[in-house]
Order: structure tokens, then C-alpha cells, then sequence
């Protein structure tokens, strides 16, 4: 692990928040009624994990791009796992807007908005070799997919 900036990290945190800054403007009818419900533990590992995912993809320069390193394949796929989260709000901005939009899957990722994020951190840390990235992102993905989940199953 090396510490310096990383401008992909910054590049990744781009991506996940601007859609989110879009989303408080266009949330699904009736969402807060759902987030009355939400386990106060899966909140607590969702935001510790949050808080300390946005910090180390900032603070390491081992998520920069290493050309020539056989690595590289886990960075692209990384990425793609991001370019279809955006592809999930696209989608999600274009419809309705219901809870059953916001919590849908796509490509039968299930509850995409929440998976595929963390996914692509998860990725993002292998690629890295980064092994607090991979542990906060764990404990993003128990809060963050566990809430997703619970609601996806609140509306069902």
C-alpha cells in the first residue's frame, strides 16, 4: 500500500455520488416510509463502511492506473461494474420513479443501485491490493445491500 492521491478513487466517488446528488431531488414515492424500517446495526456498517470507503479510495495511490501490470483486467472490470451503475440511473431516472424502479435489478443483479457500487469497490481494492479497501467495502456491502434488501422485500 502507498499513500498518495488517487484520482481514480476521486473518478469513483464522481460516479456514485452525482446521481445520488440527482436522486434527492427525484426519490421514490412513499421512500421514507421504508426508511423508518431500516435496521439500525445494517445502518451503522453502512455508514462506517461508506465513511471509510470514501477515505482510503482518496488517500492511496494503488487504485491509479498501472500500465503494463497484469492487474489491469481487474481495474476494467471494476469499472464496467461502475458504467453500469450509471446505466442503473439512467434507467431509474427515466422511469416512474416507484420503489419497485428504484429497487429493481439489472442484468439480474439484484437490487443494482446498492450491488453494483459495491461490487465495483470490491474490485477496485483486489485490483489495488488494498486490503482496508476490501474490508470497508465489506462492511459498506452488509449495510448498504442488507437495507436494499430489506426494502426490496418491504415492497414485495
Amino acid at each position: 500500500m502507498h499513500f498518495g492521491f488517487s484520482y481514480v478513487g476521486l473518478l469513483y466517488l464522481a460516479m456514485l455520488f452525482i446521481p445520488n446528488l440527482f436522486w434527492t431531488k427525484n426519490k421514490p414515492e412513499n421512500y421514507d416510509t421504508y426508511v423508518r424500517n431500516e435496521s439500525k446495526i445494517l445502518h451503522i456498517f453502512e455508514g462506517v463502511g461508506q465513511a471509510l470507503v470514501t477515505c482510503i479510495v482518496l488517500v492511496f495511490r494503488d487504485f491509479n492506473i498501472q500500465f503494463g501490470s497484469c492487474w489491469l483486467l481487474w481495474l476494467a472490470v471494476s469499472f464496467l461494474a461502475m458504467v453500469f451503475y450509471e446505466i442503473y440511473w439512467i434507467r431509474y431516472f427515466k422511469s416512474q420513479k416507484t420503489m419497485k424502479d428504484f429497487y429493481g435489478s439489472l442484468l439480474g443483479i439484484p437490487v443494482a443501485g446498492a450491488s453494483l457500487p459495491v461490487l465495483a469497490f470490491l474490485l477496485l481494492g483486489i485490483y489495488g491490493r488494498n486490503i482496508p479497501l476490501i474490508i470497508a467495502v465489506i462492511l459498506l456491502g452488509i449495510g448498504h445491500i442488507g437495507i436494499h434488501m430489506q426494502h426490496k422485500k418491504e415492497i414485495e
